[in-house]
């Protein structure tokens, strides 16, 4: 009996290369091996807990009742809060008529696309890049994907956008970005946000504009002498043109509370709405009341952010020196010094190596698989995230990485490497 057939989009789409990657770890992990799990994109809890007046405040909440539907929009005061913060926090003026409210930054990015992208549209991203395939898919979008290098620490850059543009209806930028942790320079986005501002000042009356994306889910989380730089920001015309997606999920290690919000012109925030309405993609009434007390605490938000930081750029350091010191003594790895987010970008450019026993890496996969059997260092490469099939690169994630793990890891890492020639 042959097998239904079902929509076209349930036939084509692709699930998640990451979450088919965790299945074989979690296997792993079952039979009692030690898998050093630095691919999800996640916070341990007991590593990295949610702040406490957070967490307080999401209690309370739910003591007083708030356990009923919220506004289609997001209630008023967390929208008012929101842009009370996102003020505070980086010059950005929205009204509340200009926040939308869901649960975290999938639904809203999905609405986004359904918003401004038609059928056969042009949606141009960088690749590797965190999911830009799949919500172009999810439109039947023309995908437009620019694969990029780590000459420009794998951000994509205005040279690289220039030759797109003409019938363009988005452009999806992520700063810091996923899966990376890199970040765009000032020079370079105002540079991107200019071509934007012509493309629209070229375009008639009657056609679409280009509107940028800009999710900046990490905009918190830099570190050093990095800054984070946005749209709007650098040239305030950009705020006719740009959609902020953003969250509480990574800047407060709090993923699973889920409450994400998306600000912009009010034309488009306006459509998005209904969409949101419709599939139901509400943040829960009880977080939301939670979150606008909590983002009105800038004490807490300071002293919780000062050590969450510290012990992310710790991790994150402490493995990149480890990849630098491999790469001195010969070995065929490298790192680009984190700038930003969880992640750090690693290179094994280990193609053709022969281990001890005369089993032959030949693809990049196999690199992948060497990893994982032989030292149990559990990384995404970046042809998860769009990359070419040969790209020998890597995100690895420090979200729920223990430091004392990070000497053993290195051990069997050096041990394995020592075996191929």
């Amino acid at each position: 009996m042959s097998e239904l057939k079902l929509s076209q989009l349930a036939e084509t789409l692709i699930g998640s290369e990451i979450v088919k990657l965790g299945s074989e770890i979690r296997e792993k992990i079952k039979e009692g091996q030690q898998i050093y799990n630095y691919t999800i994109g996640d916070f341990e809890p007991s590593i990295f807990p949610i702040p406490q007046s957070l967490e307080n405040e999401i209690i309370e909440a739910y003591k007083n009742k708030y356990t009923n539907y919220p506004t289609a929009e997001g209630n008023l005061d967390l929208r008012e809060a929101i842009g009370q913060f996102v003020n505070h926090q980086q010059g950005l003026t929205y009204s509340a008529s200009e926040i939308i409210i869901a649960s975290g930054g999938r639904p809203l990015i999905y609405s986004l696309f359904r918003t401004i992208v038609d059928e056969g549209d042009k949606v141009i991203y960088s690749v590797p890049s965190w999911n830009n395939n799949h919500y172009s898919h999810f439109v039947n979008a023309q995908h437009v994907a620019i694969e990029t290098t780590e000459k420009t620490n794998f951000m994509l850059t205005a040279n690289d956008l220039q030759p797109h543009l003409k019938g363009a209806s988005l452009i999806s930028l992520c700063s810091p970005q996923n899966p990376t942790g890199t970040t765009f320079s000032y020079d370079e986005l105002i540079k991107i946000c200019d071509l934007v501002i012509a493309e629209n000042k070229s375009r008639s009356a009657t056609e679409k504009r280009l509107y940028v994306m800009f999710d900046q889910m990490y905009c918190s989380l830099t570190f050093g002498d990095i800054v984070h730089y946005n749209p709007v920001s650098i040239r305030p015309e950009m705020k006719n043109h740009t959609i902020f997606i953003d969250a509480i999920s990574k800047v407060f290690a709090a993923t699973g509370v889920r409450v994400g919000w998306a600000m912009g012109p009010p034309s488009v925030i306006a459509k998005m709405k209904p969409l949101l309405t419709h599939i139901g993609a509400w943040a829960p009434m009880a977080e939301q009341k939670a979150v606008a007390n909590f983002l009105a605490k800038t004490s807490d938000i300071e002293t919780y952010l000062k050590i969450f930081k510290t012990k992310i750029h710790e991790r994150l350091i402490e493995i990149y020196d480890g990849f630098q010191k491999l790469k001195g003594d010969g070995f065929l790895v490298n790192a680009i010094v984190p700038q930003a987010a969880i992640y750090l970008t690693i290179q094994f450019d280990l193609v053709n190596k022969k281990t001890s026993q005369g089993l032959i890496l030949k693809t990049q996969a196999d690199v992948t698989a060497f990893l994982l059997n032989s030292t149990g260092l559990a990384i995404v490469p970046f042809s998860a995230f769009g990359a070419s099939a040969s790209s020998s690169w890597y995100r690895l994630s420090v979200g729920t990485c223990r430091k004392e793990e990070i000497g053993q890891m290195f051990e069997k890492l050096r041990m394995a490497l020592s075996d191929l020639h």
